[in-house]
């Protein structure tokens, strides 16, 4: 089998082999940490984590960074209003952060480089910029000189104006043209700001993630991925600023870009107001169950994202766990399907793989042997392992938060009706089933014995 990926930057799909064999490199741009992330920061994580995980098991390692962006003008205007340092709000949401992907299945990256701890990278990156004469210093300010390389806008595949028309371009004097951007800024007093050849400042936000990618991975990595909204002009600018501050030498080799989540109808985005964040999310719905949503379209397309869309998920992992469930509790070792690894090699089709996954569980429900079960219980499990599924006890999806007192309750009213019908009181078992009902709990009755789930 062979990974294929589709490139951004040649707008084509091609297999895909790291440049020294047996050790990828990946670089996912992470978060800014000054308020809890919405749900469409997520999907990156999540789909770039499958893969992850596909590229270990592949060649055996990979060097993984996703950054930690935690110095920028929100989180500035954050610690202002509250009054406080920015570490305050950084390390609060940082820590959010990780809490929030790790309850949606989202493993750590190898790296996790924070840009207040890469300074000294990151003035020395603006240092060759402006020996070498890609960059220029005015009144305080460092700026990358758009026009010094040729092959800027080669990712977007923009034109100068199209670019200028596209971004938030700050129109300010001493820029020599409109579309430079910031490599490095002056700070007042009240601002963070460190020291720098062109006096006290702070860095712009490309330049960060170029300095950490190449402090960590080198010179040229494997993969960069991010979210379809970074393409112009984040990533354009690091291929530029990195690529000129290191010779020429390609900056990335491939780029992964995930479509963005659409909310009503319209790009789930803060400055719309129509965002949910994963932390709210969370309190209301099953961490499983929202991952299953953001795998659910492939990850190049928009996403969808509605309740109706949660709900389906749930009941869609509700099947699956009943299918396990009903395969036994003896223990086996989980087995990944070539099937699924197919789907994933296939540039990371997702929703070829759940439906496979959904095939798998048909298939399963078949199994009459002992062995059978274990057979197919080991390929369902191994199926859900490669997308981050089904690895939780069949009995504690269904109890979802449920304590352990409400699982005593709830077992203890299910005696009580197999006890009714078996006296024939089937009106007192009856009232039993509508009084779990109303606690939110559905009772299944198998030839296994009663099941229960949350409605």
């Amino acid at each position: 089998m062979s990974l294929r990926l589709y490139n951004t930057l040649e707008r084509q799909i091609r297999a895909f082999e790291p440049q020294v064999p047996g050790q990828p490199t990946m670089y996912v741009c992470g978060p800014t940490v000054y308020n809890y992330v919405h749900i469409g920061n997520a999907r990156g994580p999540v789909v770039f984590g499958v893969l992850a995980a596909l590229l270990r098991r592949r060649h055996g390692a990979l060097r993984y960074a996703r950054n930690i962006t935690d110095v920028d003008d929100k989180i500035n205007a954050a610690a202002r209003q509250q009054q406080v340092p920015i570490s305050v709000i950084t390390d609060r949401f940082a820590a959010a952060y990780r809490a929030d992907m790790a309850a949606l299945g989202v493993a750590p990256p190898d790296i996790e480089p924070e840009a207040t701890a890469h300074i000294p990278q990151i003035i020395a990156m603006i240092e060759q910029l402006v020996g070498n004469g890609h960059a220029y210093a005015a009144e305080g300010h460092v700026l990358f000189a758009v026009d010094r390389f040729p092959e800027y806008g080669k990712l977007s595949r923009q034109s100068p104006e199209e670019m200028l028309a596209g971004s938030r371009v700050e129109v300010a004097p001493y820029k020599r043209n409109p579309g430079d951007f910031v490599l490095w800024k002056p700070s007042t007093d009240d601002l963070p700001g460190w020291d720098s050849p062109w006096g006290r400042g702070r860095p712009g936000w490309h330049i960060e993630c170029s300095a950490m990618a190449a402090a960590h991975l080198g010179d040229t990595i494997d993969i960069h991925a991010g979210g379809i909204d970074l393409r112009f002009p984040h990533h354009e600018n690091e291929i530029a600023q990195s690529e000129c501050a290191h010779g020429g030498r390609i900056f990335a080799r491939f780029w992964l870009h995930n479509g963005m989540l659409n909310f009503g109808g319209a790009k789930m985005s803060k400055s719309l107001g129509n965002i949910e964040t994963v932390h709210a999310l969370l309190e209301k719905h099953p961490a499983e169950a929202l991952r299953y949503a953001l795998l659910s379209a492939h990850y190049r397309q928009p996403l969808d994202w509605s309740d109706a869309l949660i709900e389906q998920s749930v009941r869609t992992l509700d099947r699956l766990y009943g299918t396990l469930r009903d395969l036994g509790g003896e223990p086996v070792e989980a087995r990944i399907p070539d099937s699924i690894e197919a789907n994933l090699d296939d540039d990371l089709n997702t929703p070829a793989a759940l439906a496979e996954i959904s095939r798998l569980a048909s298939e399963a429900r078949k199994a009459d042997s002992t062995e059978q079960k274990r057979h197919a219980k080991a390929g369902l499990l191994g199926a859900g392992l490669a997308l981050g599924l089904l690895q939780q006890r069949a009995a504690d999806w269904f109890a979802r938060g449920a304590s352990q007192d409400d699982e005593a309750q709830i077992q203890a009213l299910i005696d009580a009706r197999t006890e009714a019908k078996q006296a024939r009181d089937f009106a007192r078992a009856d009232a039993i089933r509508d009084e779990l009902l109303g606690k939110g709990i559905v009772l299944e009755d198998t030839p296994q014995g009663v099941r229960w789930k949350r409605a």
